[in-house]
């Protein structure tokens, strides 16, 4: 009987596979209640899923001991298309961080894809690859999937724009600068060296403008130069160079291979040193006992519609993506955001009422003070002890807390004001990702 009943679940997901597209996106091996045990990316989901289910496979050989104990396990499967393969790489990446599936070993650290940065808040900006960018003062490209590829083609943008690579500070008040000497990548010509005012503002800011539109367009005009170059060498058998124009194509058409600063978010990415934040924000609400465990609500739906909330654990300050919850609302119909609070807060204090988990030192709201005593009213309901609550709102970053009609207003380059727009915002991103999700396709559900 129960060589039957596996039968039959592998002929399901078989037929199932026939709807799968041949493009590129994600796949989700799925167990018992639609818990998402596997994701992965391919260039042909319906190619690529099959090769797990294909009679006869070696996949001890192929895929190794853990694949073949996650696919005993799997009651169904799904999928969600990407626009292209890149987009797959940095969707997965992120969903594997915020769902954490049991069976994906890699990318569930902190490791993030690189950058390309232009700090525009500089006098003379310089141009670096970086998986840390400023908090602000500068111009953001990628996140690129391949950090070695984004690094040779840095070379040769520097050898066509000559921009500065170095980090030293350099000013347009500084007329001492006439006087230093400049780095060997002046004199290869790769650089125009602003700091040995070897260049004038103008036409360094030029540079840079030209080179930001290069990168925002499709650099066609770039690439046909470089072709007929490398067509014309090649005809006189100078296949040295012919090949050094088809390396520098190549690599300047990887440019493409990246995501969109809004749309691919590393939250992880743009946190800062949180210790004087907690510090501060302890004294800034009055609480007797530091603040370690912070934890964040939201609420996304459209008209009522695929409703669901988030939560998000920060431990001093970092998030702790272990922590982190998603509650698809299933006893709350229409728009009613405080009764969705409400039912998030119950669903998710109702294991540390039992002892099962610990209470947060914090509890922040999305939203303004009809949102915190919804919050407060749903702890009242379970008979839980009164926790610390506060509720952030959006446009004037207002701090509403407990037993207090008057908003706290905290400077908007406070630490402790920052710190909460992180969790707030982290609450916020990983409510709507999982809505916007849901309404393309149900390929995640409720844990």
């Amino acid at each position: 009987m129960a060589k039957e009943t596996k039968d039959n679940r592998l002929e399901k997901i078989r037929e199932r596979l026939k709807e799968f597209p041949t493009g590129p996106g994600l796949y989700f091996m799925k167990g018992t209640g639609q818990k998402v045990l596997y994701i992965g990316k391919a260039g042909n989901l319906r190619s690529r899923v099959a090769s797990y289910f294909q009679p006869g496979a070696d996949l001890m050989t192929s895929r190794g001991p853990k694949i073949i104990e996650m696919l005993d396990k799997v009651k169904s499967v799904d999928y969600l298309e990407t626009a292209n393969e890149v987009d797959a790489v940095l969707k997965e990446a992120r969903l594997i961080k915020d769902v954490r599936p049991p069976y994906n070993t890699n990318l569930t650290d902190d490791k993030s894809f690189p950058y390309l940065e232009i700090t525009t808040g500089d006098d003379f900006p310089g141009v670096y690859i970086t998986r840390k960018p400023r908090e602000k003062g500068s111009r953001l490209f990628g996140p690129f999937v391949v950090a070695s590829d984004l690094r040779q083609t840095l070379v040769v943008l520097q050898k066509i724009f000559k921009f500065r690579t170095c980090k030293l500070d350099i000013s347009t008040e500084n007329h001492k600068r006439r006087f230093f000497r400049p780095c060997i990548l002046y004199s290869i010509k790769q650089c125009t060296a602003p700091c040995a005012d070897l260049i004038s503002w103008k036409n360094y800011t030029k540079i840079i403008a030209d080179l930001t539109r290069f990168l925002k367009s499709k650099r066609s005009t770039v690439i046909r130069q470089w072709k007929k170059k490398m067509d014309e060498a090649a005809g006189r058998m100078r296949y040295e160079e012919a090949a050094l124009y088809r390396d520098r194509i190549k690599l300047i058409e990887r440019l493409d291979q990246r995501g969109l600063p809004d749309e691919h978010v590393q939250p992880e990415v743009f946190a800062s040193d949180p210790a004087n934040a907690l510090e501060q924000l302890q004294k800034k609400l009055n609480y007797p006992e530091p603040i370690r465990i912070i934890e964040g609500i939201d609420i996304a739906h459209i008209s009522g519609a695929e409703a669901v909330g988030s939560l998000v654990k920060f431990i001093d300050g970092r998030p702790f993506k272990a922590g982190y919850r998603r509650f698809r609302i299933k006893t709350v119909e229409g728009i009613d955001d405080y009764a969705m609070i409400a039912e998030v807060v119950k669903r998710r204090y109702k294991y540390a009422l039992k002892g099962q988990e610990l209470w947060p030192d914090l509890v922040l709201i999305d939203g303004g003070l009809g949102q915190l005593n919804a919050a407060r009213q749903a702890l009242k309901e379970m008979n839980a002890p009164e926790l610390n609550i506060a509720a952030l709102a959006k446009r004037e970053e207002e701090i509403y807390i407990k037993d207090s009609n008057t908003p706290l207003k905290l400077p908007r380059t406070s630490p402790a004001l920052k710190l909460l727009q992180y969790v707030r915002d982290e609450a916020h991103r990983f409510a709507q990702h999982y809505h916007h999700l849901l309404r393309k396709k149900s390929a995640l559900n409720d844990e």
